[in-house]
């Protein structure tokens, strides 16, 4: 446990975390954001996808650089394993998210993290994907271990990990349907 007299630094500005909370509590419309991103097809199952910029605070706002993403299959899919399977990037986005709302509940809780690493694993039976059996194209399931090490009590550990999984906007998106609009322009 952290002594009362240290101060957590695990490299999250809860400050700044805690006013934008406020401003936000006053201003509602404010908190109306949308996320972009834009996918090209190259060749074969493999696409780049750029992040760019998004709409929040009640303007248009960007990132400091452009992120790309490559996506593809594996070769035993008969594809060219240019890029991680987006199946994998869902993977990649809840393990992110998660892991970054532990470290920031854990420095508002005081709590000095000297390491946390994730390991995720989603189950899926590939007869739906590929039309052979009427089974669920997506996960079964997914598991998300975590091993932390910090100046805490398991039990305050666990509760880090319990407020993040409330919190995260991934796990919520990943844990409940969400309405999908596809159009074709």
């Amino acid at each position: 446990m952290a002594d009362a007299r240290s101060i957590a630094n695990n490299g999250v500005n809860v400050a700044a975390l805690l006013a934008a909370r406020e401003e936000l509590t006053k201003a509602p419309a404010a908190a109306q954001f949308k996320w972009r991103a834009a996918c090209e097809w190259k060749d074969g199952t493999h696409s780049h996808s750029t992040v760019e910029g998004f709409y929040g605070l009640g303007e248009e706002q960007h990132h400091k650089r452009t992120f790309t993403f490559d996506a593809d299959h594996p070769e035993i899919f008969a594809s060219e394993d240019k890029g991680a399977t987006p199946v994998e990037y869902v993977l990649v986005g809840l393990a992110s998210c998660l892991t970054a709302g532990i470290a920031a509940i854990a420095q508002n809780r005081n709590i000095q993290l000297r390491s946390v690493t994730a390991t995720l694993e989603g189950d899926m039976d590939l007869q739906g994907i590929l039309g052979i059996d009427d089974v669920r194209n997506g996960f079964g399931g997914i598991k998300v271990t975590y091993k932390i090490d910090a100046d805490a009590k398991r039990e305050d550990i666990e509760a880090l990990v319990a407020q993040s999984q409330k919190r995260s906007a991934v796990y919520d998106i990943v844990t409940n349907p969400t309405n999908v609009t596809v159009v074709v322009d």
